[in-house]
């Protein structure tokens, strides 16, 4: 008996809070449902340091925020069949673009020297170059299907999975309005 191949499956997480991973994680006893369907090849908790070849679906938890987001997000984008975007900064950048209107100097600024202990400095190896503006998923690849919300609810996210699983492609206004 021959079984369907399993789908690969992989997330990420850029510029966001990790509160889409927690809601898709709030799916809870039905993740084992899906299981036996998929094979998680990336993730925030999975160790591997390269995005793989070849993903079916990848989830994308954030905003495109730095040099270092960007080169991910292509990078995924080349080898993934369906992008989703998941949650309203990958969506619309929601909260990491708030610092549009100031620009990256001086939010860095506030951060590492005004909100700092007195001898604080700007970081130049630890954090990656930020870019002019944070943007949306969309903005900068291709995206398949938007999955809106902050987070997007558990049942949400699950449907979504449940349809690309069972190869078709969700409409997720349709499907909580």
């Amino acid at each position: 008996m021959s079984s369907a191949p399993r789908i690969r499956l992989a997330t990420i997480w850029l510029d966001g809070c990790s509160g889409c991973h927690m809601s898709l994680l709030d799916t809870d006893e039905r993740l084992i449902e899906i299981a036996p369907l998929i094979d998680l090849v990336y993730g925030p908790l999975v160790d591997l340091k390269e995005f793989p070849e070849n993903v079916d679906v990848t989830l994308v938890e954030g905003a495109i925020s730095s040099e270092q987001d960007l080169h991910h997000i292509r990078q995924v984008r080349a080898r993934t069949r369906v992008l989703v975007s998941l949650g309203d900064c990958a969506v619309n950048g929601n909260v990491p673009a708030m610092r549009n209107k100031f620009g990256p100097q001086a939010v860095l600024k506030r951060a590492y020297l005004e909100n700092a202990m007195p001898d604080g400095q700007i970081p130049r190896e630890i954090i990656p170059q930020l870019l002019p503006v944070s943007r949306p998923v969309h903005e900068l690849v291709p995206v398949d299907v938007f999955v809106p919300g902050c987070p997007p609810p558990a049942d949400l996210i699950f449907s979504v999975l449940s349809e690309l699983l069972a190869g078709k492609v969700p409409n997720p206004a349709a499907m909580f309005g």
